[in-house]
């Protein structure tokens, strides 16, 4: 079996996992966080979503996060933007300011898509259709994120067709890149696979990478079988972040911590300095006031105080 060489991590944690949290992050700590991980040798950070404060209010401050992060060459800033209100806001500051990259998000679930943007997948893609255009238009990457692709709260199991179905329509409006999401944490190996090889119908390899939340404690298996398919990018969160609010029980994504141990004990190279990562993922945890949700944060971090 012929696996990845290197593995290209985006740290979705700054948004993907503070999104939901309940208690005010101030923005200074977020910024703090994003500087963390890139010197923790993160390429690929996910800062920010314009999204209206009302539905998002962890997100309120994301003009003043993107201004005060110091870039760092080679790093790649990508921000969540729902629709073309979103996209404007993310470009109104300063050229330098704008992100590398935007994500726009539709699921593979009929049911996931009308509780989380009050539309149906047809209706999402004809809304993110402009967002990308104008994107791509001023030279900013645009990403896709496949949310419920294996199971949803409200439909169970989805089909790889309904998967394949979805990745087809975000090639069609020019999406470059798509992630394959496992939002609810249910899926296994075999069933995240069947699902990868349904967006790769239509997606080269280069451009899929896997999501998987560790609802289940599958996520990492999930990563596994993945590289087995020859994935080589992944989105997880340092200090195991997230969760999701459309998905009752659903726990974080999983911890970049663990995904990096278990690369680095695979021979696969990430570049990124475990150390550091897991002193980004206490400093986010102790703002939070609680102990980060990593297995192998937990077990060095121990081996640190023997």
């Amino acid at each position: 079996m012929k696996l990845p060489t290197r593995v290209k991590i985006v740290d979705v944690g700054p948004r993907d996992g503070l999104q939901n949290e309940k208690q005010p992050v101030p923005a200074d700590v977020k910024i703090g966080l994003v500087h963390r991980l890139q010197d923790a040798g993160l390429k690929e950070i996910e800062v920010t979503s314009f999204v209206s404060p009302k539905w998002v209010p962890q997100m309120a401050d994301n003009a003043e996060v993107m201004h005060g992060i110091q870039r760092k060459a080679g790093v790649r800033y990508s921000v969540l933007t729902p629709n073309m209100k979103g996209f404007e806001a993310a470009i109104a500051a300063p050229r330098e300011e704008w992100p590398d990259e935007i994500v726009v998000f539709g699921a593979a679930s009929e049911a996931f898509s009308q509780k989380n943007i009050n539309c149906s997948i047809a209706e999402s893609i004809e809304r993110f259709a402009p967002v990308v255009a104008a994107a791509r238009d001023k030279g900013i990457y645009v990403r896709g994120a496949m949310s419920c692709t294996v199971g949803c709260p409200y439909e169970g199991e989805i089909a790889p067709e309904a998967v394949g179905r979805l990745a087809r329509l975000m090639k069609d409006i020019g999406v470059q890149h798509v992630g394959v999401a496992d939002t609810i944490g249910v899926g296994t190996p075999v069933k995240v696979q069947r699902a990868i090889e349904a967006t790769l119908a239509h997606y080269g390899i280069d451009d899929v990478s896997g999501h998987y939340h560790d609802t289940y404690g599958q996520a990492l298996g999930n990563t596994l079988a993945s590289l087995e398919m020859g994935v080589w990018q992944f989105d997880t969160s340092s200090a195991g972040l997230g969760g999701c609010p459309y998905a009752k029980g659903a726990t974080g994504n999983v911890a970049t911590e663990d995904v990096v141990y278990m690369l680095q004990g695979m021979g696969i190279e990430t570049g990124i300095d475990l150390d550091k990562l897991i002193d980004a993922g206490v400093y986010i945890s102790q703002a939070l006031g609680r102990e980060p949700n990593s297995r192998a944060s937990k077990a060095i971090r121990t081996k640190r105080t023997a």
